[in-house]
């Protein structure tokens, strides 16, 4: 949920999101609640730039979710919520988003919808157990 290689694995393939060298996990990280912890990049295809956001974690609470108000580029404001809530099948995982795109806006909340249908797909591809 809050290492770089599982947030790259979700975006794929058709966004990335950069962080500085020796980044791995967010976890890792000294955390003063809702100060920057870097600029990340977000290329499309990995190639070409189209936003930048400036990752800000309000909480972090290791293997149950956190919060992240982010200044970006494309948004007049953006916040995401995770959490992971345990059940007896596994666990449930639920994002909550508060944007305002800064521009287009019905455009971009579909764009943002549609990236968030296929995150969680990318997930229950990679998390998904077959009973038997």
């Amino acid at each position: 949920m809050t290492s770089l290689s599982g947030i790259t694995s979700e975006l794929a393939p058709w966004l990335s999101m950069s962080a500085p060298a020796g980044i791995t996990s967010l976890e890792s990280l000294k955390v003063e609640p809702g100060t920057r912890l870097f600029r990340s990049t977000l290329t499309l295809f990995g190639l070409i730039p189209i936003d930048y956001l400036d990752l800000t974690l309000l909480e972090i609470h290791p293997h149950t979710g956190f919060v992240e108000q982010s200044p970006m580029g494309s948004m007049r404001f953006w916040r995401h919520e995770r959490t992971l809530e345990p059940t007896a099948q596994g666990c449930i995982l639920t994002d909550r988003l508060v944007f305002e795109p800064r521009f287009a806006g019905a455009i971009v909340s579909q764009l943002v919808r549609w990236l968030f249908r296929h995150r969680h797909r990318q997930l229950r591809r990679r998390f998904a157990v077959v009973a038997g």
